[in-house]
Formats: structure tokens, C-alpha cells, sequence
């Protein structure tokens, strides 16, 4: 038996008319962001999750839950990524966008 080979861009289009997926979707907004934010910063600071976790005193696992997006690290942890990968850390609040309607 062989599959068809569906595009993610196409599975895509058609989940997103489903609002169950779109709020779920919607929802992990901020863990990817945090997550690329991270991974951003160890990418341009040209370093390893190994040499990251080693400049944090910790290990290459939690680096790796860390950019996994999977855990909700604390300030300090994040104080700690940003020395690490010589970065400075912003947190900021932003009103939220209005649901469509």
C-alpha cells in the first residue's frame, strides 16, 4: 500500500479553517517564540547547546528542554542563557491582539 504525500502547506491550509486548531495553535504562540528566541541567540552567538550549557554551569539536555519550547524556564534561567551566549534580556508586555470576529 503507498501513501499519498500530502504538503505541510497544504495540511496547513486545510487545519487552519478548523477554530479548535487555530486556538490551540494560537496558544503556543508565546512557547515558540520564547523557543526561537533562544535558539536565535546560541545560533548568533556561534555556540553549541554543549558550549552553552557548559557557560550556564548545567547540562546540554537542559539547553536542548530549554529550545524545546516544552519547559517555561525562570528569569533567572534565562538571566543565565543571556550571559552565556553574551546576549541581553528583555522582557517585555504587549496588549493582546483582539479576536477576529
Amino acid at each position: 500500500m503507498r501513501r499519498k504525500f500530502i504538503p505541510a502547506t497544504e495540511a496547513f491550509a486545510k487545519w487552519k479553517k478548523d477554530p479548535a486548531y487555530v486556538a490551540a495553535y494560537d496558544a503556543l504562540d508565546e512557547e515558540f517564540a520564547l523557543a526561537s528566541s533562544l535558539i536565535r541567540a546560541r545560533t548568533e552567538a556561534d555556540m553549541t547547546q554543549e558550549q552553552v550549557a557548559r557557560a550556564m554551569g548545567t547540562t546540554q539536555a537542559v539547553v536542548a528542554r530549554l529550545e524545546g519550547g516544552k519547559v517555561l524556564p525562570s528569569t533567572r534561567t534565562l538571566a543565565r542563557f543571556a550571559k552565556a551566549t553574551r546576549t541581553r534580556l528583555r522582557i517585555t508586555f504587549e496588549h493582546q491582539r483582539k479576536a477576529a470576529r
